[in-house]
């Protein structure tokens, strides 16, 4: 069984998605320590040709919170964010055929940063007919939770009986292969290749937000996109 382990982002690139779909079971982190860097809050949107972030705004709280123990902010503008969304996109091809999506998304009533977050990626995954099942960690077993790190992820992937562990290209540095062979699992990683797509007849900006995404390209293209990565094998790095 292939596994893959994520924070919760807000709209991210279609490499998420493709570890997603990629896995057989897929976890994500709600009980993580919430931090501002990153991409749990925020994304790229195209406006002018140039992209910019969008972002949720959360309510005050201690910096050493969980995800799941997050609020967003009562001043949190739904209908501001879809605005902005709105008048960048609004010329965009497939705007009127994907737009609603995305704006009963935001609109979800929620207050919960991770809950709110959870319903973007279940509906996400629903309208890219990803089939994937999706497991909070906090359901998997508290006792991974006061792990840290490579610790962590190998007491999940032992839990849930994971035999191969996919984690995006960006983490070769985190994990050892050995550490994961040592315990019975295969460690690989999936490399993403952009999507190539025009933007207001220039050539898109890579690794965009999967909003942009469905701005610029069916839904029927964005599901062929699923596929677009390359999964490399455990001996590309040992530390």
């Amino acid at each position: 069984m292939k596994l893959g382990i994520m924070q919760p982002y807000l709209f991210p690139y279609m490499g998420y998605w493709q570890l997603i779909h990629h896995a057989d079971k897929f976890v994500i982190y709600d009980t993580i320590q919430y931090t501002k860097k990153g991409w749990i809050t925020r994304n790229r949107f195209l406006r002018n040709g140039q992209p910019e972030y969008f972002s949720l705004s959360l309510a005050q709280a201690s910096s050493t919170l969980d995800v799941a123990e997050r609020e967003l902010s009562p001043d949190f503008d739904r209908e501001k964010l879809i605005r902005s969304l709105s008048a960048a996109y609004q010329k965009a091809p497939h705007f009127k055929e994907n737009f609603p999506a995305i704006a009963d998304i935001i609109n979800h009533p929620d207050q919960n940063l991770y809950r709110y977050i959870r319903n973007s990626i279940d509906r996400i995954c629903a309208l890219l007919d990803i089939s994937t099942e999706l497991i909070s960690s906090s359901s998997v077993h508290e006792s991974a939770e006061r792990m840290k790190g490579e610790d962590r992820v190998i007491a999940i992937n032992k839990m849930l009986g994971a035999t191969e562990y996919i984690n995006p290209i960006g983490g070769t540095e985190l994990y050892s292969s050995q550490t994961f062979k040592d315990n019975g699992i295969k460690l690989s990683f999936l490399k993403s290749r952009p999507l190539e797509y025009q933007c207001f007849g220039q050539p898109c900006q890579p690794y965009m937000s999967i909003v942009d995404v469905l701005m610029f390209n069916s839904v029927s293209t964005a599901r062929q996109s699923l596929s677009l990565y390359d999964i490399l094998e455990e001996e590309i790095h040992d530390r």
